[in-house]
């Protein structure tokens, strides 16, 4: 198993009454809410983590992205992860650059994000791993301005504009529907380029984006926080089904899973240190976007919707984030906490259960401050993630979604071609 260490930059200050006091934290006033030093010390405190967690011996280091929020400040993860790919390079530490988020769904300038990864993985010499999502509703539809019925052709299409110009041989035109370009030479291009780097999809469980997924041989990434226990079964074995539907093996390299956690020597400690942070993460992150702003209409193609509809369980607790305390998120397993032992067999069960190759351990979350952060990294890198990597170590598979620096094995010559299948045409 590859586990990567997952960073947001949350404002870890918000009032006390912040989720009772305002409609969403994306419409949350700034300056009544923030202090300059702080939010300059929340960014610092980030990338100090980063490199804590590269030091300490993960795999990967994964950044998110998202616009105008407080839960997370950080609107191009390849910034933060520009400064870590050379940071690690200088210091001869061979882990994953791993943006998560480069949401293509909303970019309006998809040649930039094409440009920016390209460059990153120059930077660390072959180390980009690439990610991808949609988008969010509010982050895509109301911050960015793109019309919902948009969203979902704009990450297509620019999907196929990122893959044509990291890999074309000769510069090119194109003309699409979101976007026009005269002249396409992409300078500089991925490092990766035989094959190109991976790509992970990141996805909330609409069928439509699960086969895409696995037809075009990209990861697929899901993140728990709306509750592994309420959510995880239905969500991994539709994409179990979609693989086996497609005839393609099993892989579990070819699946990622974030997951919220806290170490301590203890249970009872753990509880006594993280309760509050995963409280304030919930509660004024994620509980603080309503659902009208989180899934908007029409941003979602007819089978992710029909799915919805059937069964609206998908969401697990999100309806319940506001107020939830901290008992309910470990039930519904949204967060894992624990001693070392409890927190390595809660997630080696869920792992082997559901066939997850890829783990993206979120260690500083909300309000957690950044001594607390290094503490739950170390515990976590030195007790648990050591019984984390041999989990599939004895099955056989090969990690085709994995930098070959880095000891990911390519794809087949046909399946590398499924890839850029789309882009080349």
């Amino acid at each position: 198993m590859k586990v990567n260490y997952f960073q947001q930059v949350p404002y870890r200050d918000l009032a006390a009454d912040f989720e009772t006091k305002y409609e969403s934290v994306v419409t949350t006033p700034y300056f009544e809410n923030t202090d300059a030093e702080k939010v300059g010390r929340d960014f610092r405190s980030a990338l100090d983590e980063l490199m804590h967690a590269a030091r300490a011996g993960f795999d990967g280091l994964a950044v998110t992205e998202h616009g105008q929020s407080s839960y997370d400040m950080a609107p191009n993860p390849n910034i933060i992860e520009a400064a870590v790919a050379y940071a690690t390079e200088v210091e001869g530490i061979d882990t994953a650059i791993y943006p998560v988020g480069r949401s293509l769904g909303k970019s309006l300038e998809p040649l930039r994000a094409a440009e920016e990864l390209a460059m990153i993985d120059n930077i660390s010499r072959g180390r980009l791993v690439s990610g991808f999502p949609v988008g969010l509703a509010y982050d895509a539809n109301i911050n960015n301005g793109v019309p919902p019925a948009q969203t979902r052709q704009r990450f297509d299409e620019s999907l196929e504009l990122v893959l044509k110009a990291w890999s074309a041989k000769e510069p090119f035109a194109w003309n699409g529907r979101t976007s026009q370009y005269g002249s396409v030479n992409l300078w500089p291009r991925p490092m990766q380029q035989n094959p190109l780097p991976p790509v992970w999809i990141t996805g909330i469980g609409n069928p439509r984006t699960m086969a895409f997924t696995v037809e075009r041989e990209f990861g697929f990434n899901y993140f728990g926080w709306f509750g592994m226990k309420v959510a995880g079964r239905r969500i991994f074995d539709r994409f179990w089904e979609t693989v086996e539907a497609a005839g393609k093996p099993a892989n579990p390299y070819r699946l990622g899973f974030m997951q919220t956690v806290c170490v301590a020597e203890t249970d009872a400690k753990a509880e006594k240190l993280f309760a509050e942070h995963a409280e304030y993460f919930f509660r004024k992150g994620l509980g603080s976007i309503p659902m009208e702003r989180l899934a908007l209409p029409g941003g979602i193609d007819i089978r992710g919707v029909e799915a919805i509809m059937r069964d609206p369980s998908d969401f697990g607790i999100y309806g319940r984030m506001k107020t939830i305390d901290f008992k309910e998120l470990v039930e519904a397993g949204s967060v894992i906490c624990g001693s070392p032992d409890t927190v390595a067999e809660q997630l080696i069960s869920t792992s082997r259960e559901y066939r997850i190759g890829n783990l993206h351990a979120m260690l500083q979350f909300g309000s957690m401050p950044h001594g607390l952060a290094k503490d739950n990294i170390d515990l976590f890198a030195a007790e648990v993630m050591p019984r984390l990597k041999n989990v599939w170590a004895d099955q056989g598979y090969d990690h085709h979604w994995w930098p070959e620096r880095l000891g990911g094995v390519p794809l087949s010559a046909a399946d590398q071609a499924a890839i850029t299948n789309g882009a080349l045409v």
